[in-house]
């Protein structure tokens, strides 16, 4: 067996991308009115300013996996994100993802099959 360390310029073992998205993880995010790539933005302590970052995948424990501007991988939970939406006339403005998902919900359950 060969060491793998050796494959990488610096000697540091190479890895699998821990974010690979897959069709279940995509799935757990159209169940959140999201898509990987979309913006959204959240807070990383309670008072502090927002932060936006990029839609990777649905964690394991329902939480949404990021990456922000400096390419830090997260998880942040629903309740933590907000996504962009228009508002009335035109203009982009945050809503909660949590209210997102509400309504997402709700549709799934008036539509017809």
């Amino acid at each position: 067996m060969t060491d793998r360390r050796h494959d990488h310029p610096h000697g540091a073992p190479a890895r699998r991308d821990a974010l690979a998205v897959g069709p279940d993880a995509d799935a757990g995010l159209v169940s959140l009115g999201l898509a990987p790539g979309q913006t959204v933005r959240f807070r990383p302590r309670e008072g502090s300013r927002w932060l936006e970052a990029t839609v990777v995948r649905r964690e394991r424990d329902g939480s949404v996996g990021l990456r922000d501007e400096r390419g830090r991988t997260r998880a942040i939970p629903v309740e933590r994100l907000q996504v962009a939406t228009r508002g009335p006339r035109g203009g982009r403005v945050w809503e909660p993802l949590s209210e997102r998902a509400e309504r997402e919900e709700q549709l799934a359950f008036r539509l017809p099959d």
